[in-house]
Parts: C-alpha cells; structure tokens; sequence
C-alpha cells in the first residue's frame, strides 16, 4: 500500500567504500530531517558552498553516472544507486554528508544500501507524501532511444527494454511495479559493462575504482564475474534500478506506468525535464486517509510547482 505520510530514518547511518570513477575512497552518513526537506548532499570536505540538491535541474553530467551540482560548482555524483535505495526503503528526508565528490560504488548495485536502511528504525512524520499523478502520456524520443509515461494511479510501473548486440544482454526486457512486485532481483542487480569499452572508459578518465567486485564485466559470450550472473535479468533489472534512483530527482513519489528503450541517465534526466514542464499532463497530489480494506483515493491536485 502507498504511504500517506513522508518518513525519515531515527539514527544516522554509515557507508563507506571506493567510487566507480573516482577511484577515491568516500565516506557518507545519512542524518534524518523533518518534514518536507527532501533529500540534500553535504560536502564535508568543503567550508562552503557545499549543499546538493538531489533534484533533476541540479543534474550537470549524465555520462556514465548521475551527477549533481550546486549553483557554485559543488558537485556529487555516482548517486542514482543510493537515490534507489532510498526510494525502496521509502526515506524521504535525509541529510547525506559526504567527504568526497563521489558516492561510493559498493558492490555495484543498492543492495548494501537497502540491507541497512531496511533494518534502520523509520520515523513516520506529521506531514503527508506529495505524488506525483500522470494524467496524459507524455513520450520523448532521442534517435532509436525512447521513453514514455501514461496514467497508473496506484503505482510506478517500468517496462524497459534493452538492445545489445552482444548475445548474452541481448533484447533483454522485464517489466516491474514497485508497488506490488518483489524487488530484490532489481535492488541486487549490477552495473555492468562490455570488457572491450574498458579501455575507452578509462582513457576518458572514468571507472579508476572499477573492478569484478563492484560491476559486470562481459567479454564475448562470457560472464567474467566469479559465480556468473545474480538473476536472469541483471542487466535490465539494473537499468530500472537506475531509472528509479533517477527518478527521485522529481522530487516527487512517481505514480504511472514507464515505458523506456534504451534508455539510461542521459534520457532519464532529458525526460524528467520534459514531464515536469507538461502541466496539463501532471498532478502532485496526497493520498486520504483509508481503511486497509479500501482502494486507493487521492485527494484533489495540488498546485503543480515550477520545479521539485
């Protein structure tokens, strides 16, 4: 069932590890804030100017990872595994300080993230969660890349489909609702990448912390990972994964069914600032009160903002 009410962790929570591109090692501590804070970023390793955040205007760089950045040039990125589990374990207001300018990679996916937030004590605070209503479809195409969204009212549903020439990711496609489906093929599932674009990425100075500990690595028709694949689907099971984290950045609960090909940060990032500007095809509403034996009601939209 949809929450009513935002929530927040009781007690800071710690993670550290080594970051994807960076190579750095990075501690981050998540603190919980009170109502209608939202999820920010603190630099810790800066005096100044050092808030991000998490909000899909904020996003500078889609290559690879999510980047965030701040007005003075404060940047964090590598985000959209954390923003994933944050959005699985149903947090919505946090402080998440962090001492370097990249979140750490961990084992690839959200997994350790959500094991611990999962066990963490949640607080459920006197304000109502604002979701965000699809109304009419809203469709954006980018070449042979394409995404759209249509009206669900009780949920997010994503239908994504990959299209790799590669035989082992292949057409890879799954479709899964957040609200009724179990999530742990998708929370687990890895970054992954073709081992003969290694070279390239770290020519192009990314993926320095990379290693068969923290992602995927195909070579041919082989999985170089000890012990193969998590689930049939990890490589497309991942990408939902990440467009979930990137959809946090509405800044909104999303409720509609996603339609995405070949998608990925880039597009996720280009459709939220499409959709958010389609003020006659979207709502931010709140739910009402019910009983468990219900359905779903949603009270009256409210005013739709300019920006999350």
């Amino acid at each position: 069932m949809l929450k009513i009410y935002q929530q927040t962790i009781v007690t800071p929570i710690s993670f550290e590890g080594i970051g994807l591109h960076s190579g750095k090692t990075s501690k981050i501590t998540i603190f919980p804030q009170e109502e209608d804070h939202g999820i920010k970023f603190k630099r810790i390793d800066l005096e100044n100017n050092n808030i991000v955040i998490a909000n899909y205007e904020n996003v500078s760089s889609a290559k690879l990872c999510t980047t965030l950045e701040n007005e003075g040039g404060t940047k964090v990125s590598t985000v959209e595994h954390l923003l994933a589990a944050l959005y699985l374990a149903e947090i919505d207001n946090v402080l998440i300080e962090i001492d370097n300018e990249e979140v750490p990679i961990m084992d690839g996916s959200a997994k350790e993230f959500l094991t611990i937030l999962e066990n963490a004590e949640i607080r459920v605070l006197s304000k109502k969660r604002k979701y965000l209503q699809i109304l009419n479809k809203v469709e954006l195409l980018d070449g042979e890349r394409k995404i759209s969204i249509e009206p669900n009212n009780a949920s997010l549903e994503v239908d994504f489909q990959l299209n790799y020439k590669n035989e082992i990711i292949g057409k890879q496609r799954n479709i899964v609702n957040f609200q009724t489906d179990k999530l742990d093929d998708v929370s687990n599932s890895r970054t992954f990448c073709l081992f003969e674009d290694i070279e390239k990425i770290k020519k192009a100075g990314l993926a320095k912390g990379g290693s068969l500990d923290n992602a995927v690595v195909i070579k041919k028709n082989l999985v170089l990972n000890e012990g193969g694949l998590r689930n049939k689907k990890e490589f497309v099971n991942h990408k939902i994964l990440d467009l979930a984290g990137d959809f946090v950045l509405s800044g909104y609960h999303i409720l509609g069914k996603t339609s995405c090909y070949q998608g990925g940060h880039q597009l996720s990032n280009m459709f939220l600032r499409k959709l958010m500007k389609e003020k006659n095809s979207i709502a931010i509403i709140e739910l009402k009160e019910i009983r468990a034996e219900e359905k779903i009601n949603l009270v009256s939209p409210l005013k739709v903002a300019a920006t999350a």
